[in-house]
């Protein structure tokens, strides 16, 4: 949640998911997560200052004193870097496998196997009470914050007004500074000079949004504070508390790598699917490498192809959905999942990644993609340069018309086929 814009550009990349929780992933969820185009408020009609004036009265309205509006706002400017840092769109982006060589590291696997040794207490004292793997927050703390040392050094009051005065997310910013302003106001032992975080407002070792602080943040260690910024256990603590009311499910694992039969149906390969484990077997779901655990027979799970039939295939329960909740990137959850699985001596990805057919890296590319198949009659759910779920439907028609396996994978070779017909 560090890099909000970059999980969620490998995300498009990668393929389709769930909802969201990060700064700018696309649904709100609670790390740092406001939705990612919906706002379209791109110039101010007011100067910051007048804007300001107008936001104290709104903000008197919902309650929060003069005192603590004088404290936040004492010599706060609009910030332009948090403009250019939101409108920061790289016409080219790492490809899935890249993402998850950069953050699933051998270093990064070793710290956390320590990690998990020097604070077992903590994390069985956390699993105990909100029946989360720990080895799951480990990763989660990782991708976070590479476990607490990297966790923003901006004032959020002044990025989420700069975000709230003008821009795409005016919304998202003035529903983030009020709970911000709640949190100063209200919270033990936060004051103006903790409340640094990412240009997008979030905060801490877990990269809270304000709004995901103030519902779901908990005082693990018992010094009667929720301290996100200093105290790993309460970082490690609020995380758990997440994950637990995004309906983690103590019995079940993220997923595993799986291998697929030759006559399996690509088309049911996708998170919107759901069947029990068994019916997947049945349906040509193999074991690659790790067996599937007897006791998972009967558990719901989807199969996930984040990169086409040629790629890695996953088996992936509900807890992946968790994970996504936290923030709504394919991306992002597999490296969590795998980091997970390393902390434990996990092998890896076992199926080499189709570099030789990457997917499309670029918004032009895929505009042109749902384009060309509207005209052909493919209904693509309108052409806005996201592969959204109708995008997958209108890929996979397509692929049904050219006999090819029906993934809905969008792929250099797929937008070459489309050219050309």
């Amino acid at each position: 949640m560090k890099l909000p814009l970059q999980h969620l550009r490998v995300w498009l990349l990668a393929g389709a998911c769930v909802t969201a929780t990060h700064a700018f992933a696309q649904v709100t969820a609670p790390s740092s997560a406001p939705p990612d185009a919906a706002e379209q408020n791109p110039a101010a009609t007011e100067s910051f200052e007048q804007w300001l004036v107008d936001f104290r009265q709104r903000a008197l309205a919902a309650g929060i004193e003069t005192t603590t509006l004088d404290t936040a706002f004492a010599g706060v400017t609009a910030d332009p870097s948090v403009h250019a840092l939101d409108q920061q769109q790289p016409e080219f982006t790492r490809y899935l496998w890249e993402y998850l060589d950069d953050r699933v590291t051998p270093s990064s696997i070793q710290q956390g196997q320590q990690l998990l040794v020097s604070k077992r207490t903590l994390f069985e004292q956390l699993q105990r009470q909100y029946g989360v793997d720990p080895r799951i927050l480990t990763a989660i703390w990782s991708m976070e914050s590479q476990y607490g040392a990297q966790i923003g050094d901006r004032y959020v009051i002044r990025s989420l007004a700069t975000l709230a005065h003008s821009g795409r997310r005016t919304r998202y910013g003035n529903t983030q500074l009020l709970a911000a302003l709640q949190i100063l106001q209200t919270e033990k032992g936060v004051d103006r000079s903790q409340l640094v975080g990412s240009w997008a407002g979030a905060m801490g070792q877990t990269q809270f949004i304000p709004s995901t602080y103030r519902d779901y943040a908990v005082d693990a260690d018992g010094d009667h504070t929720r301290d996100v910024w200093h105290s790993s256990a309460d970082s490690l603590g609020s995380a758990a508390n997440y994950l637990n009311k995004s309906n983690w499910n103590s019995r079940l694992p993220w997923g595993q790598e799986v291998r697929l039969a030759a006559d399996f149906d690509y088309a049911q390969a996708d998170m919107t699917i759901k069947k029990t484990v068994a019916d997947w077997q049945r349906q040509g779901v193999l074991c690659a490498g790790k067996p599937i655990a007897p006791a998972l027979a009967q558990e719901q799970a989807s199969v996930l192809l984040p990169t086409g039939y040629r790629g890695p295939a996953f088996l992936v329960f509900d807890n992946f959905r968790s994970i996504l909740r936290y923030n709504n990137s394919t991306a992002y959850a597999l490296a969590v999942g795998l980091l997970a699985d390393g902390y434990a001596g996990g092998a890896g990805i076992a199926q080499p990644w189709p570099k030789d057919d990457p997917p499309l890296n670029s918004v032009d590319a895929i505009t042109e993609l749902q384009q060309r198949l509207a005209d052909k009659g493919f209904d693509v759910g309108g052409v806005d340069g996201a592969l959204g779920p109708q995008t997958r439907q209108g890929i996979r028609a397509f692929q049904r018309s050219q006999g090819l396996p029906q993934d809905a994978y969008a792929s250099t070779s797929l937008l070459a086929r489309v050219r050309s017909k």
